[in-house]
């Protein structure tokens, strides 16, 4: 999943692509790359960022849905605004992936009657004070699998297939250092029991790698390749990121490895 920003504020590419035209530059570039969906958001989830009006919202982004929707590749938009979401499937979106996992006034009602793919995403707190304070956890894993078996309940109750549905942990909203290494290292264990819901992670560029690699957001490509192979080895099937190219490549190695071992296992 390539990451499209039409925002000015994001935290690793915020202003880069508010123009349509380098907005679809940009996504084609990405699908050049390889990468198989688009994420387009038009409003910054970074911890301390300021949300953005409606209107605002709206302008940026449909837009651009509009005129990927010729290129034929899966699209997914990245909001937590019933209207937007409403707005964005009629335009063409084949997804909605909202931070708030559908917990909006209004959300689920936005998006029950289509046939749109759904992210819910886990986060404590909201986007402007989740990092202000310190996140505390019971037990990060296990809070995590309790929100989405209660957001996978809510969702299936309001009558939308479970088959729609995939799950992100929610890397760096609300989450100090080790609850991430913790999520990532236990990712499979964040299924709510007895399910196989496709799960969805977004490291890339984020604080996470910076904290253990001392590297700045710009450079934190190679350390995005190794979280994206962690990620797929426990069992991640949609991999959120900037550096659509670099990351394909070390996924490439790593499923040709499986799969040389599956072959001579048989």
């Amino acid at each position: 999943m390539g990451i499209l920003n039409v925002t000015p504020d994001s935290f690793s590419d915020g202003g880069r692509f508010l123009s349509r035209g380098d907005a679809l530059a940009r996504a084609e570039q990405m699908l050049a790359d390889g990468a198989d969906m688009i994420d387009i958001g038009g409003e910054s989830t970074r911890p301390g960022s300021q949300p953005v009006s409606l209107d605002e919202e709206l302008e940026r982004v449909i837009p651009i849905v509009e005129a990927l929707r010729s290129m034929n590749v899966p699209l997914s938009v990245d909001t937590y605004k019933p209207a937007v979401m409403r707005a964005a499937l009629d335009a063409g979106a084949d997804m909605i992936n909202d931070v708030w996992g559908l917990r909006r006034e209004g959300a689920i009602e936005a998006v029950a009657d289509s046939q749109c793919g759904l992210c819910v995403m886990h986060m404590l707190g909201e986007p402007q004070t989740m990092q202000a304070r310190e996140p505390v956890y019971r037990d990060v894993v296990g809070d995590v699998r309790e929100f989405f078996e209660e957001r996978v309940d809510a969702l299936t109750k309001a009558g939308i297939s479970s088959d729609r549905i995939c799950l992100d942990p929610g890397y760096g909203f609300g989450k100090t250092e080790q609850h991430n290494y913790a999520l990532l290292a236990c990712l499979a264990e964040t299924q709510p029991a007895g399910t196989r819901f496709p799960l969805l992670v977004g490291m890339s560029r984020k604080s996470m790698l910076g904290a253990v690699t001392g590297r700045k957001t710009g450079e934190r490509v190679a350390a995005g390749v190794a979280a994206a192979v962690c990620a797929a080895q426990r069992g991640a099937v949609i991999i959120r990121v900037h550096d659509v190219a670099p990351i394909l490549d070390g996924l490439k190695v790593w499923k040709a490895t499986e799969d040389a071992g599956r072959i001579r296992h048989h």
